[in-house]
């Protein structure tokens, strides 16, 4: 008969013997991998969470986890050889007690972080969203490896170890039987604290503050590397000659919106600090609709069929409904370049605002 085997067995012996509290840094990691790049998970409140834990704790505590493989120094005092008097469970070794690790672990964290992100500026990558998700992941585990290395080669009794036990029967202790009324009492307000403190983050992560609602409208051009960029705008043209434009709207309305594009070239006249519109001409319209926080971008083709110097190509953006007369006072946003256009194959040199 097949004897029934255990899945832990399964796993790569290194992964058996790891210490629990570094089991649980890596899986940290695995977490907020998952709830960052899995579809649904990224939307939910749970990526905020995780995420702000993981910045803030994961890859400090890793890195003070190889700097520090060995357990807390122990006195010869009676105080120090009672646990019931201390923190933390007494061991040997030359390490950093309890409440200095954790506080290291913090500290450390809001530095590496930011240092981490300063390295990925000076790279190809960026300062992105999954580079900097992988950057940090890479060095939390790089780190927690190195930290289960060096406490195997410590031995056994000065490794260091995590007293739940201790912390858990003290804990239990002092909540359920306080010495005096007083502590009773103190210990109410304590959890009462905690309480609000919980459903305080829960509510910020659950129901975060939207912020200013606006819409992005942008012009762009390819350059000579495919690449889009708000530069080299075409604006000296010869009469029906075509030249490509981007033309982007992104939506930060925090709900569905419906936009609609108009194009226009328009004759204008400056004088006395007065402009005045001497013709216009609708080129081309166009509409979509998008979810939040969603990009539409259309590529387009400019030919002007009207002639003349410092001709203003408008566009127009407008969200639900487009006036009768489009004009820059109805528009939502507006942009606008200069051109020249010439009626034969000589173009005129353009100065741009």
């Amino acid at each position: 008969m097949a004897r029934d085997v255990n899945p832990w067995l399964l796993l790569p012996r290194p992964i058996r013997q790891l210490p629990a509290d570094l089991t649980a840094i890596g899986v940290l990691v695995i977490l907020t991998i998952a709830v960052v790049l899995i579809p649904g998970l990224n939307s939910t409140p749970l990526r905020a969470l995780v995420g702000l834990v993981f910045v803030l704790f994961p890859p400090g505590y890793a890195f003070i986890a190889a700097l520090f493989p060995e357990g807390a120094s122990t006195g010869n005092s009676a105080d120090e050889a009672d646990p019931s008097t201390r923190g933390s469970i007494p061991r040997p070794g030359s390490g950093i007690d309890d409440l200095e690790r954790v506080a290291l672990s913090f500290g450390t964290s809001i530095a590496i972080v930011p240092l981490i992100g300063l390295i990925l500026n000076f790279t190809p990558w960026g300062i992105r969203l999954v580079p900097v998700l992988l950057s940090l992941s890479g060095f939390t585990l790089c780190m927690t490896a190195l930290a289960a290395i060096r406490r195997w080669n410590l031995p056994e009794d000065e490794r260091f170890r995590v007293p739940y036990k201790h912390w858990v029967a003290a804990t239990k202790a002092e909540l359920l039987e306080p010495e005096t009324q007083t502590d009773a009492a103190l210990n109410v307000v304590l959890v009462i604290a905690l309480l609000l403190a919980v459903g305080s983050v829960g509510y910020v992560v659950s129901v975060p503050n939207q912020g200013e609602s606006f819409s992005e409208f942008y012009l762009l051009t390819k350059n000579d590397s495919g690449q889009f960029v708000a530069d080299d705008y075409p604006t000296n043209f010869t009469q029906g000659e075509s030249k490509p434009l981007y033309v982007g709207i992104s939506n930060h309305e925090h709900q569905r919106e419906s936009y609609t594009v108009v194009v226009l070239l328009q004759r204008i006249e400056v004088a006395n600090n007065t402009t005045r519109i001497q013709n216009t001409q609708e080129l081309k319209r166009f509409h979509t609709t998008l979810d939040k926080n969603s990009t539409w971008r259309k590529q387009h083709t400019i030919s002007p069929t009207m002639t003349g110097d410092r001709l203003r190509l408008q566009y127009l953006l407008y969200k639900d409904r487009v006036p009768p007369n489009p004009s820059q006072k109805s528009a939502y946003r507006e942009l606008h370049l200069w051109i020249n256009v010439s009626g034969g194959s000589n173009s005129t040199s353009i100065r741009t605002p």
